[in-house]
């Protein structure tokens, strides 16, 4: 059967790349990105969906900004572009090796393209959340998702994950959900990028 991507609560690993302090005031639509990986956070929380957070260089580039929310995690130092450091890969193992990443963060071209072949290469599906991974420059970002889309990751909305993760009314987590999508995620710039396919 095809791979169509579709997620699954009890295969998946949230993935938080790199929201730091020192890169607020230089990452495009910052702001608005670290809100829906919050928004993200939060889901999966009432999910029961495990969350992966690291940090690059923390000494120089600060610790994760508090508006994401992310205090009772365990931020995983590095200073590789690629999230999959060695207590990274331990801890995939001890969550039993989840087949789905969800990644946001920054920066596009970077981190998460880093990550994004490493996980891919690791025979894992990955699901980059556009409106909630962005880079210093909007050339760079748009580039980078369409070269992670050709590499085989899927392109996706925070909303989109939220709704595929609780598919029916009936589902017992959906109200809880449905809170968090009481407002429209913020436009992040991402129109150009469907205007030029």
């Amino acid at each position: 059967m095809a791979r169509i991507g579709r997620l699954a609560i009890n295969d998946s690993v949230l993935f938080l790349c790199d929201m730091q302090e020192k890169f607020r005031p230089n990452i495009f639509q910052f702001t608005n990105i670290v809100s829906n990986a919050a928004r993200l956070l939060q889901a999966s929380r009432v999910l029961g969906i495990p969350s992966i957070l690291t940090e690059q260089y923390p000494r120089g580039l600060g610790p994760t900004v508090p508006e994401l929310g992310a205090e009772d995690l365990t931020a995983h130092a590095k200073t590789s572009f690629t999230m999959m450091i060695e207590e990274v890969e331990k801890e995939l193992q001890t969550l039993g090796n989840p087949k789905q990443a969800i990644l946001c963060g920054i920066e596009a071209h970077a981190c998460i393209a880093c990550t994004t072949f490493d996980l891919l290469e690791k025979g894992m599906e990955v699901h980059i959340v556009a409106d909630a991974v962005s880079s210093r420059s909007q050339t760079d970002r748009l580039f980078a998702l369409s070269r992670l889309k050709q590499s085989g990751a899927f392109l996706t909305t925070t909303e989109a994950v939220m709704l595929q993760l609780v598919p029916d009314a009936k589902h017992p987590n959906f109200k809880q959900v449905q809170k968090l999508l009481a407002h429209p995620s913020p436009d992040t710039g991402l129109l150009a990028f469907f205007s030029a396919l």
